[in-house]
């Protein structure tokens, strides 16, 4: 009923292949609202199991699914919801070995990761690959939403270039605190980036990061130059 969309739009949601990175606190609302949207092929990668203190943000699991591969469950929740999509599951760490091989057959990369390390691989492979990358990140009340590689744009390694490799630590849920909700906005920010690519509606975040503060309501958005020498990567590194 949406003009902007249609049955065009819809079309090429069916059509199109997106590949979840995470199928936590920010994966999960991901998946939910791309599979109830109707794209027609889901990649999941996640290698844990669900955890009882994941519950108050993973809203896929349950407490009888402790101790279960994510992956398994966040597809047989996502049949539920949609029988009609194509879901396919990588129950393993996206690492260089293997991110070249996977990302081929998908149109758009999503980053719900909690790893800087991670980040980087998933971003040089979309650059060799020329993958958009769809990217969100939260920190207690605060989270980012953006888009790299989108049609020649800024790249992640443009927004944060890749800092000494003992500086990379990865701040978890259980050390700094998470406010419960916080992944359910910036997920389902991700999920409309990821449609509005799909679609070719709106402006996509492609260059710009928006900074949402959920403690006092703020919004902001900053731009990221476009450095051409991060769009020349040939091979996967972890650091430069």
């Amino acid at each position: 009923m949406i003009p902007e969309i249609g049955l065009k739009g819809q079309e090429k949601l069916k059509q199109s292949k997106v590949l979840v990175i995470g199928a936590g606190g920010l994966g999960c609302p991901v998946l939910q609202y791309l599979a109830a949207a109707g794209v027609g092929y889901i990649g999941i990668a996640e290698f844990d199991v669900v955890d009882e203190t994941n519950l108050q943000r993973q809203v896929l699991y349950g407490s009888e699914d402790i101790g279960k591969l994510k992956s398994i469950t966040a597809k047989n929740r996502l049949n539920h919801l949609n029988s009609l999509i194509e879901l396919e599951i990588y129950n393993l760490r996206c690492d260089a070995s293997n991110a070249l091989q996977i990302f081929q057959k998908y149109d758009i990369i999503v980053d719900a990761t909690d790893n800087l390390e991670a980040r980087y691989i998933i971003n040089d492979t979309c650059v060799i690959l020329g993958k958009p990358m769809v990217h969100g990140a939260i920190y207690k009340y605060e989270g980012v939403i953006s888009v790299f590689n989108y049609k020649g744009g800024a790249t992640y390694r443009c927004y944060n270039p890749y800092p000494k490799i003992e500086d990379c630590k990865n701040p978890v849920p259980s050390g700094v605190g998470l406010f419960g909700v916080l992944p359910g906005i910036i997920g389902t920010y991700i999920a409309n980036e990821v449609i509005k690519i799909i679609t070719e509606t709106g402006e996509v975040l492609s260059g710009k990061v928006l900074l949402i503060n959920i403690l006092n309501n703020t919004f902001n958005t900053f731009t990221v130059a476009n450095i051409p020498e991060n769009h020349n990567i040939k091979d996967l590194r972890t650091n430069t």
